[in-house]
């Protein structure tokens, strides 16, 4: 089946599993992939959010959901045994056949926030140590189920008000050692003559590591992209490392695009210590609730009222 065939959804149109029978209500589009569509939807008579991807190709999507059952089941044994349940864990709900055309879909849990770059230039570039950590745990969580992320960009995450942030859409995931199925150029590590496309730990880094780059210095990144593919080298991603003012971020990212991290724990360990605790340790805090500074000045009022009454008699 290609794109073609799958026709568009529209807000309240109700998606029946033909196997299972749940019905799921259409909320709106949230996105479209390479290989499916992807709605936020609920459950016919319930109120919690869902995002539902439609496949395109029933092979290529039974792929990602193969991903993404593997990878939870990995997550629910290591988190059982070590740490309280990763957000992860219940990551994937259910897969099914739409009966009223026999597409493929999976559920999945809905992540609420904004896109990556979004988030940052809302918030400021302040918050990409916090975010930055929490992404390479991510990360390193994949990596140790066995499996790799492949096309990591901004795009592909999610981060909520409160700086909690998500990886979606598993499309490039895959075993470790198999060659990566999805990338975006920027961020592939074979577009910039550094190693090849095989999923390995050092893959992801060095994507992490473009991301970074392109959310702090995209137009040197777009002006290093521009060159004959035979010149473009991964020594341009260095210089452009070279030129930020943080300098312990710049030495993190050196490191990942030159592949000298031995696991992502490594990378993410060193992030920690060089990067998170040091200029983008401390996000910038919170403005205080218009309610809150009202509610303070009215307490303020009260007490000083008292006072004076207490005085007064």
């Amino acid at each position: 089946m290609g794109t073609s065939s799958n026709p568009p959804r529209s807000p309240g149109e109700v998606i029946v599993g033909k196997w299972r029978g749940n019905r799921y209500v259409v909320n709106r589009l949230l996105g479209k992939g390479a290989n499916g569509t992807v709605y936020l939807v609920n459950r016919q008579g319930r109120r919690e959010k869902y995002a539902l991807k439609i496949g395109y190709d029933a092979l290529d999507l039974q792929s990602e959901i193969n991903v993404l059952t593997s990878l939870q089941s990995c997550r629910v044994r290591r988190d059982h045994r070590s740490r309280p349940s990763s957000p992860m864990a219940a990551y994937f709900l259910e897969a099914d056949d739409a009966s009223e055309d026999g597409f493929p879909f999976y559920v999945m849990r809905y992540v609420h926030g904004a896109p990556l770059h979004y988030f940052l230039s809302r918030k400021g570039p302040a918050w990409l140590g916090l975010i930055g950590l929490q992404l390479l745990d991510r990360l390193c969580g994949l990596h140790e189920c066995g499996f790799i992320f492949g096309d990591l960009k901004p795009e592909n995450v999610v981060v909520s008000d409160y700086g909690e942030a998500e990886l979606i859409d598993f499309g490039g995931a895959g075993p470790i050692g198999r060659s990566v199925k999805q990338f975006t150029e920027w961020h592939d590590r074979g577009y910039w003559n550094a190693g090849s496309r095989t999923g390995d730990q050092g893959y992801d880094l060095f994507a992490f590591a473009v991301l970074c780059l392109r959310l702090l210095d995209e137009a040197g990144l777009e002006a290093a992209s521009r060159q004959l593919p035979q010149t473009r080298s991964v020594d341009d991603l260095i210089k452009l490392a070279g030129q930020l003012s943080d300098k312990k971020l710049a030495s993190w990212l050196k490191l990942a695009l030159k592949g000298g991290f031995s696991t992502s724990a490594a990378a993410r360990d060193m992030w920690r210590s060089h990067v998170y605790t040091s200029r983008l340790a401390k996000p910038e805090a919170m403005p205080t609730p218009r309610w809150l500074t009202g509610a303070f000045a009215l307490s303020l009022g009260l007490l000083a009222f008292t006072v004076y009454w207490i005085y007064r008699f």
